[in-house]
């Protein structure tokens, strides 16, 4: 191989000129010490890799690291007499006219030096090896007859080149290769090292040497194969020939090889993409981009660095335009792909990748990479445009509004962003032809969207088509129509202001944005509908707003209706427009008790349309028709109540018989039958009959209105339907009310007319509400009157038992009558009574003022019932028209013991008179003002006593007692019983 001749050259050299030695030395100990220290890895997968293109053969490379050796065998050209030159000198590679090789500048080799002091080269056609010491005996040898090289020898410590000696060496590769590199590592630091370098040998070593095919690596026994790297990297190639005019600032070896070449490689999996340009092995160059760079930068001296200049900027621009290719390559090989991650975004890593970008960002923008919603086209960022906060679904229905939409597109791209509330702005224009399903599917795909606030707020002006085929902006306040209402109902009130989305447009996501879900009655509820309706008479077309409420009726739940629907449009059975609340049913109890002047049976058209119940919602009566309000201020009285008649002078009325006026007071709940005035005569029998066989109606009748006077007093009076069939209803013979109840107290209902035969059909909760009377309780103002002017009839009998039950209930009335009669019935004599002008008589509630004949008559009642009908007919108590005082001053007398053991309330005095006067009348017993009974007679005594002990019942008990002392043991215990 020519070893021995290259040794006396080089020996020779350095005698004639040390300073050729310290040249030579200085250049190796800078590649093998310095660029060079952590590359032997990748140098020698290098120089398999050219051994291989030479001789047109896969590449094979195999490391085995075993006992503190590192032998590299592969596959090539054998060693030749060439390349053992090569190796033996710096800077002079024997490639340099190989196109196809890696390695050309000479000093890759010398890479071996960093962890070995004795490398092999083995081969097929011979071996050479290099040793440290063999070639610093040989340099001290020579230098021994040249002063200046032994000179620099000792200031080098004897260190000397170790690649510009070779020796022979025996041996040879391993079966199946044709060259071997034996490198025995100088230490466990450089066992530590080689370690570390093969555990990092990746795919990118592949990559770096595309004449290597399969690369294995085995330490200790433990092996690892690289191969078939195509599967896990797309690759993407360029390559050529530049002008001469880009190398004029490039070595001479260089400018003889104006070849370059760009590889891009993508990871198809999570492999991690080495952050270093590779020129085609790495550099110590950052790079920030998402894939491999393998191009043939002009490099330093040291091979760490790119070189800048003019070849460095051209090569720029072609790895620029090789990776938009490559980008747009990938993109249009897989359609589900993220290229976004392929565009350069944050901060450059260095100088050399910030040029990269920027040339990268330059052509992106007209590089079909993103995917057009609409049809998945490829299309050039700057003819995208990308909706702001839009999500997925959202843009898929956008797509065919806006031309070139793109799903996203990271921001170096320059791609038009459109901002979600401008397109909102913009879709009232692009998108007013589209059907209400099309926007239903608008919003359907922003379900997710709406969710943010952020997102809703940029929604707030989104078009929203109405039941009326107008578009809106905005949903908020809009109606949403639940299920079963259709647009041709709810188009009609669209003129009224009437704002509801149309049924095929409704989505959840509009209630989001502030419409309002509404059912058949929210709707009705709305004031727009009630415009409609109570100018539905005189409306260019009437029966179109009349089937549309009675449509939405139809697809309400039973329930109560707003009251005002009464006032709906609907043709009678002539075709003629009337307020529903004038039609009736035909056959229906409304029809037979309500006068046909007022009403009209409803078309039959609307009955066979509709249906009974759906008429009765809106108004039409089947029977009689409850109105009601709450919170009812009487001197405000509300709109809904204000078609009942004479509504206020029920409220008047009430209002002043219970505070006085009808200013701050208040009903909580007011319901009244309607069109009472409406009935004819004599359908008064099955009205009442209805009513009180009817849930509905039935409290409006007899349940009392409860008022509250503005100081929070709270009052039952009659209800508004009572108060009116009182005041209104007639019979052929006088009023309704008044009349004895069938169950009334005899007593009373001989005072009174009698009530018709259909009465005693009616539970007594109706007879009462309607004005019968059962009891003197039962009288209002007027039949107080009556009875009081029917009982001083001087034709009339009435015996005293009968006229005492009057005279307690009349006391506990509280109804009086504006005037009263002139005489009044007094106690007659003999079980019967009389009467007498009003002011001779008194009432009496104690029995001592019955022995006051002076008086006048008398009309006897106890405790509250006394002072209450001397309130009612405006007669004095006897107490009130007499002194009741005492003559004399009469005897004491003591009770006797016994007596008082009897009756322990009993006074222990009582005062004996001869003659007993009170007010200079003569009385047989009285008791004083101080409860001192008075007596003249034994009689007397027993009554005095009684009263004065509160014990009246046992006035006969002790008159016995008085009569005959003997009778007290028997007395004491029948007594005992009371």
């Amino acid at each position: 191989m020519g070893e021995a001749g290259i040794r006396e050259r080089v020996l020779a050299g350095w005698t004639s000129s040390a300073m050729r030695f310290r040249e030579d030395a200085n250049a190796e100990e800078d590649l093998a010490l310095g660029g060079y220290i952590d590359r032997v890895v990748i140098e020698l997968a290098q120089n398999a890799a050219d051994a291989a293109a030479r001789a047109g053969v896969p590449g094979r490379i195999r490391f085995t690291l075993r006992d503190g050796i590192l032998v590299a065998a592969n596959t090539g050209a054998p060693l030749t007499a060439a390349g053992v030159e090569s190796l033996a000198t710096l800077r002079a590679s024997a490639k340099r006219d190989d196109t196809d090789a890696v390695g050309r500048f000479g000093v890759g080799f010398a890479a071996v030096l960093g962890v070995s002091d004795e490398p092999a080269v083995l081969s097929r056609t011979g071996g050479v090896r290099f040793s440290q010491a063999d070639s610093a005996a040989l340099v001290a040898e020579v230098a021994a007859d040249s002063p200046a090289l032994e000179a620099e020898l000792r200031r080098r410590d004897g260190h000397v080149p170790v690649l510009r000696l070779p020796f022979a060496a025996e041996g040879e590769p391993p079966a199946g290769y044709d060259t071997a590199v034996v490198l025995p590592l100088r230490d466990e630091s450089a066992d530590q090292l080689v370690r570390r370098l093969l555990a990092d040998a990746d795919d990118a070593l592949l990559l770096a040497l595309p004449g290597l095919e399969r690369i294995e690596i085995d330490v200790d026994g433990e092996e690892r194969v690289l191969t078939d790297v195509a599967s896990r990297w797309y690759v993407h190639r360029t390559g050529g020939v530049f002008d001469q005019t880009l190398y004029a600032d490039r070595p001479t070896e260089e400018r003889a090889r104006p070849y370059w070449s760009v590889v891009w490689a993508l990871p198809l999996t999570d492999h991690p993409v080495p952050p270093v340009v590779h020129a085609p092995t790495p550099t110590d160059e950052p790079l920030s981009l998402p894939a491999l760079l393998l191009a043939s930068f002009p490099l330093d001296p040291a091979r760490r660095h790119v070189a800048m200049g003019a070849l460095t900027d051209r090569l720029i621009a072609e790895a620029a335009a090789s990776y938009a290719e490559l980008v747009r390559l990938r993109a249009e090989a897989d359609p589900a792909g993220d290229v976004h991650r392929l565009v350069p975004t944050g901060l450059a890593a260095g100088p050399l990748d910030r040029m990269l970008r920027e040339a990268v960002l330059e052509l992106l923008p007209d590089t079909p990479m993103l995917r057009a919603v609409e049809d998945n086209a490829l299309i050039r960022p700057r003819d995208a445009v990308v909706v702001t906060r839009a999500d997925d679904s959202f843009n898929t229905v956008l797509a065919p509004l806006v031309s070139g939409l793109v799903r996203s597109a990271p921001e170096p791209l320059g791609v038009r962003r459109l901002d979600l509330a401008d397109l909102v702005d913009q879709l009232g224009s692009v998108a007013a032809n589209r059907p209400p399903k099309w926007w239903r599917e608008l919003y359907a795909a922003m379900s997710a969207m709406v969710l943010e606030p952020l997102t809703r707020e940029a929604l707030g002006a989104l078009p929203v088509p109405l039941a009326d085929d107008r578009l809106v902006r905005g949903a908020r306040g809009l109606l949403l129509p639940g299920e079963g209402l259709v647009a041709e109902a709810l188009s009609i009130f669209g003129e009224y202001g009437v704002r509801v989305v149309h049924p095929d447009a409704v989505h959840p996501s509009l209630e989001r944005l502030g419409a309002l879900p509404a059912g058949p009655r929210e709707i009705l509820a709305d004031p727009g509908v009630r415009t409609a309706v109570e100018h539905s008479a005189e409306a260019d077309d009437a029966d179109a707003i009349a089937a549309a409420v009675l449509t939405i009726l139809a697809a309400a739940d039973p329930g109560r209706s707003p009251w005002w629907l009464s006032d709906l449009a609907l043709r009678d059975d002539e075709g003629e427009l009337v307020p529903a609340n004038a039609l009736v049913i035909p056959g229906s109890d409304a029809e037979a008790v309500l006068d046909d002047e007022e009403v009209a049976p409803v078309s039959r058209e609307l009955l066979d349309r509709f249906g009974s119940e759906v008429l009765e919602a809106a108004g039409v009566l089947r029977t009689l028709r409850v109105a009601s309000a709450s919170d009812v201020l009487f001197d405000a009285l509300p709109e809904e109540l204000t078609d009942l008649d004479l509504l206020a002078d029920w409220a008047e009325e009430m209002a002043r018989a219970t505070v006085g006026s009808p200013y701050g007071v208040t009903a909580g709940e007011v319901a009244a039958i309607r069109d009472l005035d409406w009935i004819v005569d004599d359908a008064w029998p099955r009205v009442l009959a209805v009513i009180g066989s009817d849930p509905a109606l039935r409290p409006a009748l007899v349940t009392p209105a409860r008022v509250v006077g503005p100081d929070d007093r709270a009052f039952d009076v009659p209800s508004y339907t009572a108060w009116w069939i009182r005041g209104q209803v007639d019979l052929e013979d006088g009023p309704l009310t008044g009349r004895a109840d069938p169950e009334a107290d005899p007593a009373l209902a001989t005072l009174l007319d009698p009530s018709p035969e259909w009465a005693v059909g009616l539970d007594a909760e109706v007879r009462t509400a309607i004005g019968l009377v059962r009891t003197v309780a039962d009288l209002d103002a007027a039949g107080v009157g009556v009875v009081l002017n029917r009982l001083v009839d001087p034709d009339r009998v009435v015996d005293e038992t009968t006229m005492l039950r009057l005279w307690a209930q009349l006391g506990a009335v509280t109804a009086y009558p504006s005037e009263l009669p002139d005489r009044v019935r007094v106690l007659g004599g003999d079980g019967t009574t009389r009467t007498v002008a009003a002011g001779n008589a008194v009432v009496v509630d104690a029995p001592m003022w019955l022995q006051r004949t002076d008086l006048g008559g008398f009309l006897v009642a106890t405790g509250p019932a006394a002072d209450g009908l001397s309130d009612l007919l405006d007669i004095p108590m006897a107490q009130d028209a007499a002194a009741g005082i005492v003559s004399g001053k009469g005897v004491p007398a003591e009770v006797p013991a016994e007596l008082r053991r009897l009756i322990p309330e009993l006074p222990a005095t009582w005062w004996e008179h001869e003659e007993l006067l009170v007010d200079g009348v003569e009385v047989s017993w009285w008791v004083d003002a101080s409860g001192a009974p008075h007596a003249a007679t034994t009689d007397g005594l027993a009554n005095a006593l009684a009263w004065s002990a509160n014990h009246w019942s046992h006035r006969h008990v002790i008159s016995l007692a008085l009569t005959d002392p003997t009778t007290l043991p028997s007395l004491t215990i029948t007594t005992t019983f009371d």
